[in-house]
């Protein structure tokens, strides 16, 4: 009977330990409780490689992006996607330059509900 104790006892504090960081670390992800202003807040290093780096890296593959589209215009006109490429070529690249903030990992649309 002693044995069955102390592994019930090693077992209910084994998974109360483990599950501890995970209670913690998501009451502190959204202080307010509501998703809708829960915002991105990234630090300055971030913003800084972002509009040195990423940005003008979006935005040449963006132009890139739409040469490839001119070249590639009647084959995916004659396939019925000329959309899907444009928005694959050129919208994509596009809202990640324009749309997304300054330092942010996902653009815009995909952290609130923002209809293409």
């Amino acid at each position: 009977m002693n044995l069955f104790r102390s592994t019930a006892l090693g077992l209910l504090l084994t998974t109360g330990l483990a599950s501890l960081p995970l209670s913690a670390s998501a009451s502190q992800d959204n202080v307010s409780g509501d998703p809708t202003y829960t915002l991105e807040a990234p630090p300055a290093y971030a913003m800084v490689g972002d509009l040195l780096i990423a940005r003008p890296l979006l935005i040449a593959g963006t132009i890139i992006g739409a040469a490839v589209f001119v070249v590639s215009l009647p084959f995916s006109a004659l396939g019925g996607n000329v959309g899907e490429s444009a928005d694959a070529l050129i919208g994509e690249p596009g809202r990640e330059a324009f749309v997304r903030c300054l330092g942010c990992t996902s653009s815009w649309g995909q952290n609130q509900s923002y209809q293409r």
